[in-house]
């Protein structure tokens, strides 16, 4: 299998689902556990690539080893969490219940 076409195809799957497919960036190394390919995405459009619990994260992944398993290679997919990204901020069980105004 080349080099260009697992890239290539994790590229396409993961550019249809971002606002910022220019901001995409896929690096691939093999190593003797099979092909380990790095994803880094716009810190906007990570919760597109992440899904609700997980989901569309796994189904990347499982297209890719179905695509791997088609070409004798064991493909893993890191998705790295970009510099800069968004995270939500998280409270305390106090603070949230006094944001709550109950006393």
């Amino acid at each position: 299998m080349s080099a260009q076409n697992d890239t290539e195809f994790l590229e396409f799957i993961i550019k249809s689902l971002v606002e910022n497919p220019d901001a995409v960036k896929v690096s691939r190394r093999v190593d003797d556990m099979g092909v380990f390919i790095e994803l880094v995405v716009d810190p906007v459009d990570m919760g597109k690539i992440i899904g609700r619990n997980g989901h569309t994260a796994q189904a990347i992944r499982t297209v890719m080893k179905a695509f791997g398993k088609k070409h004798q290679a064991n493909i893993s997919i890191q998705i790295k969490e970009p510099e800069g990204g968004v995270k939500k901020e998280t409270k305390t069980l106090d603070e949230a219940v006094a944001g709550l105004g109950i006393e």
